[in-house]
């Protein structure tokens, strides 16, 4: 069984293979050169971080099925300074056009020590922000995006940290590691 730990940059489709029409963009093939290997879940191309690829169905449905609810660590940067009333919202779940989150472990971080995005995150003088550190543990297509608004807070970078017991410490962006 092959699991690895892989650091999606920003940009990078969740695919081995190019999408057909519009710009050609990289994917994961032109990262891990690791035949057999699948991703367990997605993140979107304007999301980085955490991607777990691995050869093995079992594993994969684990990680990825909702039925499991494998806790998923994101790190956020949101527009504005969320107060503890933004922060309880999420924490008790937010009603989203297809139905109501399950309760997350929401809390404000210190900026983390990231690697530089590119392109950077537009900096706005007149608008402030900080960042979020978002648990979750079912994956609704741009949960963690739609949330954020939903309470007033919209999502400026999102940085998947963990998944499980797997976290991307160490990893550099584009960079992957069996485990």
């Amino acid at each position: 069984m092959a699991l690895i730990l892989f650091n999606k940059p920003y940009g990078v489709l969740c695919q081995f293979s190019p999408e057909r029409g519009g710009p050609p963009r990289p994917t994961l093939a032109d990262f891990v050169q690791r035949p057999g290997v699948y991703p367990a879940g997605r993140l979107d191309t304007d999301s980085e971080g955490l991607l777990l690829l691995t050869d093995d169905g079992r594993l994969q449905s684990r990680i990825a099925d909702p039925r499991f609810k494998m806790a998923k660590t994101y790190l956020a940067q949101v527009e504005g300074e969320p107060d503890e009333a933004a922060l309880a919202s999420l924490r008790k779940g937010v009603t989203l056009k297809d139905g109501q989150t399950l309760p997350a472990e929401a809390e404000r971080i210190d900026d983390p020590a990231l690697w530089p995005r590119d392109p950077p995150v537009r900096f706005r003088k007149s608008v402030p922000d900080c960042w979020i550190s978002l648990t979750i543990r079912e994956g609704k297509n741009r949960q963690v995006r739609r949330m954020t608004a939903a309470v007033g807070h919209p999502t400026l970078r999102l940085v998947r940290w963990r998944v499980g017991d797997w976290s991307l410490d160490g990893i550099a962006p584009g960079e992957w590691q069996e485990v």
